[in-house]
This record gives C-alpha cells, structure tokens and sequence, in this order.
C-alpha cells in the first residue's frame, strides 16, 4: 500500500472522530502508542511489534492529516535525494 492510499484510508475509518479531539489532544494519543511501541520494542515480540508499529503509522497519518498535511508528498520533498543534509545513500554525516 502506498503512504498516501494509507493515509486516505486512516482518513476514512478516524478523522471524523479524530478533528473532534484536535491536534493537541490527538498528538497525546499518538504520543501513548509511542510508549507502547516503546515497550514491544523491550519485550521484542514480532507479532506485538507489527501491531505496535501499525498502530504509530495509524496515529501519525492522522496528526498529518488534521495538520493538512500529505505525509508522501512530504516524505517524498524531505528524503528522495537521500540524506536531507549531505544529499548522500547511505548518509554520510558525521
């Protein structure tokens, strides 16, 4: 699935609900599911880490799409040259 096809369907299935709560109080649930990939990570369980990581992408798509934001389209300007600071794959910073 492509980011912005991910991001249209998150629109439809929570951003009804999800402009309700706003940015700030929808930022504080993706910053909980953070903590709960935090967790999955320490225990190291692959089917609680692909929930926990589904989960992330889920919420971010969301704050970028309250925030008016196409996550592709941004992801794509910041990254397709490489690194954003020394334009090099793999990253050549120090």
């Amino acid at each position: 699935m492509e980011v912005s096809a991910f991001q249209e369907l998150i629109e439809r299935i929570y951003l009804t609900r999800d402009s309700k709560r706003g940015l700030a109080g929808t930022h504080m649930w993706f910053c909980e599911e953070v903590g709960e990939l935090t967790r999955a990570l320490r225990r190291g369980k692959r089917d609680e880490l692909e929930g926990e990581f589904a989960d992330v992408l889920a919420w971010l798509a969301t704050l970028a799409s309250i925030a008016g934001v196409d996550l592709e389209a941004a992801a794509t300007r910041k990254y397709a040259a490489g690194c954003p600071r020394c334009t090099k794959t793999p990253c050549a910073c120090h």
